[in-house]
């Protein structure tokens, strides 16, 4: 008896209906404009702003292009002699710019006892300053005298009431002429950006040295072989993600009540972020690695140890050089904004200017940050270039 095979016959392919594509669109165009629509009222755009007080930043746009680079300074002979307070030892001079020499009688006294502050050897017939300078670096001013016709002078001074033990009294002659110079904002831009620089640096560092042995943990190919690894790398991930969610500004925030106002706690604020957000980077990397060394080394009976150190470091050394020198660049960037929140650096200075409506010594720190994150971006281009 034979068998009747039929052949099915096959189905026609659906065709779609006219104007269906063209439909679905349309309502797809129609639901994105109503959602930018919206957007539009929420974040009240209004471009017409731009044009009609274009005015009000004409004034700033003006003092941000012409930064407080260079002044105009009076010439000075400055000397300065040590004093100290309450049975302490004078501490030896800090500054002397010319010939001029002072001296002090008694060297040792105490608050509110007279001192006779002599100079000798400066230029004759010039106002004199006699400034008091305290160990916290602050200067104020005790009186005036003027030299004589053989450059000498003699003045009383009050010691006033201030904290400490070594401090100084200065004198000032005013000299006749004037000297071109740094400007007093693009000292203190240059210090702080030094500071600013290093900042970045502890703070990646720190990143780096907790997120490296964190990423193994936090790599899923590496730790998922028995169920404490599973918990453990479950662990660490969400460690990362609840440290990365939380700003630096508010760490920095957090610390500067902490440790007090200051780079380090921009230091410790960094820090952290940077420890969160490289060992999310260094974990990913480690999970995309090529598993064919480490199934060929495991297959040898070598320990966990053995497989990390022969089949994961070679290849994840590279991009974790590259992860972490874009770090500091970031932390370079960032840090001159938790500056804002007592972390220190250039940041505290440029809301200083700000604050007091010094636009162009405030434009001096944001071409400051500008210059070295642009340094900054061309040195990790070039090692880069070199290193991975």
């Amino acid at each position: 008896m034979g068998t009747n095979t039929e052949t099915p016959t096959p189905r026609a392919p659906e065709v779609p209906r006219p104007g269906a594509g063209a439909l679905r669109v349309i309502l797809w165009l129609i639901f994105v404009g109503v959602i930018y629509v919206y957007g539009w009222q929420v974040t009240q755009i209004n471009l017409g702003e731009l044009g009609r007080k274009a005015y009000l930043i004409k004034p700033l746009a003006n003092d941000l292009i012409r930064p407080d680079l260079i002044e105009r300074r009076p010439r000075l002979q400055v000397a300065d002699a040590g004093i100290g307070l309450d049975g302490a030892a004078a501490p030896a001079p800090l500054e002397t710019r010319g010939p001029g020499r002072i001296t002090l009688s008694p060297t040792q006294a105490a608050i509110g006892a007279r001192v006779t502050v002599s100079g000798e050897d400066f230029a004759p017939s010039r106002p004199v300053d006699i400034i008091w300078f305290d160990q916290s670096g602050v200067k104020v001013q005790l009186t005036k005298a003027s030299t004589d016709a053989s450059g000498r002078f003699q003045a009383a001074v009050t010691v006033p009431n201030v904290i400490g033990t070594m401090h100084h009294i200065m004198a000032e002659v005013g000299l006749e002429g004037t000297t071109l110079g740094p400007s007093n904002a693009l000292r203190l831009t240059l210090f702080r950006m030094v500071e600013t620089v290093f900042l970045a640096l502890m703070g990646t560092t720190m990143g780096v040295v907790l997120a490296v042995p964190l990423s193994f943990l936090g790599a899923k190919n590496l730790m998922a072989r028995n169920p404490i690894g599973v918990f453990v790398y479950y662990v660490i991930r969400t460690v990362f993600n609840i440290a990365r969610s939380i700003e630096p500004l508010i760490l920095a925030t957090v610390f500067a009540v902490w440790v007090g106002i200051g780079p380090f706690a921009g230091v410790l604020a960094l820090g952290i972020h940077s420890i969160a957000s490289l060992g999310k980077l260094y974990s990913e990397q480690i999970e995309s690695i090529d598993p064919g060394p480490i199934e060929a080394i495991t297959a040898t009976g070598a320990s966990m140890l053995q497989v990390v150190r022969y089949a994961v470091v070679p290849q994840i050394v590279p991009p974790f050089i590259a992860f972490t020198i874009y770090r500091w660049d970031i932390n370079v960037r960032m840090s001159t904004v938790i500056g804002f929140v007592g972390g220190g650096g250039l940041g505290f200075l440029l809301m200083q200017y700000i604050n007091l409506l010094q636009w162009k010594q405030a434009a001096t720190a944001v071409w400051a940050i500008t210059l070295v994150v642009a340094a900054m971006d061309y040195l990790s281009a070039v090692v880069r270039e070199k290193v991975v």
